[in-house]
């Protein structure tokens, strides 16, 4: 079943302007919809919300390459990088209740609001999951204090295995910072969704991002043996 046909015939409101995707070459682009769509999927769906943290940072790594901001992520038990989240229940919670709970058990210390969501896309493979996308921007300091609390959540060490930040430059031979960072595994829609993000926030241009994926891609030079022949 379609996703339209598995929501129903949606009221008429006029032309509605299309939704921001992606656009950045090399990337599969997940197909947006609204907040309203999603929320009118019928039961066979799954609804899955995760969350991104940034803050402003004004510090220089080395003194001369701005760090910009400081975006969190995780690495979770399966050796994958993601972002805080989880699956919600819709039967018995809202998206953010259902949030906030998953987020109390690997963080301890932060609640989002509505005001927090960036945007919902469909997912690919065999399961039907709409995947939720919230960010909210803190205080470096605030950012910090959440870093710290982390550590002492009940999922720390278990299903969490500690916090990152995602550098957001790229050094001059071109892999060092986000490049190199793109290049690790991410669980489901991470990727995309932190791409998404830099984009839609304007933290990263689109440029600097296609350039980074397009990185990634580039076969890696030989490591060379100083002991007198290539690895």
């Amino acid at each position: 079943v379609g996703t339209m046909a598995a929501m129903g015939p949606l009221p008429t409101m006029g032309t509605l302007p299309p939704l921001p995707t992606l656009g950045v070459p090399g990337v599969p682009e997940l197909k947006p919809l609204t907040r309203y769509e999603a929320m009118r999927l019928g039961p066979g769906w799954s609804h899955s919300c995760h969350a991104m943290l940034y803050a402003p940072n004004p510090g220089m790594l080395f003194g001369r390459i701005p760090l910009r901001y400081a975006v969190l992520m995780q690495m979770r038990f399966d050796g994958l990088l993601g972002f805080p989240g989880g699956f919600v229940d819709r039967r018995y919670w809202s998206l953010e209740d259902g949030l906030n709970r998953v987020l109390g058990l690997g963080l301890g210390c932060v609640r989002l609001t509505e005001a927090d969501y960036l945007c919902s896309h469909l997912t690919e493979g065999p399961h039907r999951v709409v995947a939720h996308f919230y960010a909210r921007q803190l205080t470096l300091e605030e950012l910090h204090t959440i870093e710290i609390s982390a550590v002492h959540s009940r999922d720390h060490g278990m299903e969490v295995m500690g916090m990152v930040r995602v550098p957001l430059y790229t050094q001059k031979d071109r892999m060092g910072g986000l490049p190199n960072f793109l290049a690790n595994s991410f669980v489901g829609t991470a990727k995309f969704q932190l791409l998404f993000a830099l984009k839609i926030l304007n933290m990263v241009p689109e440029e600097k991002l296609a350039e980074a994926v397009a990185a990634t891609q580039r076969p890696k030079k030989a490591a060379i043996d100083h002991s007198g022949g290539a690895a």
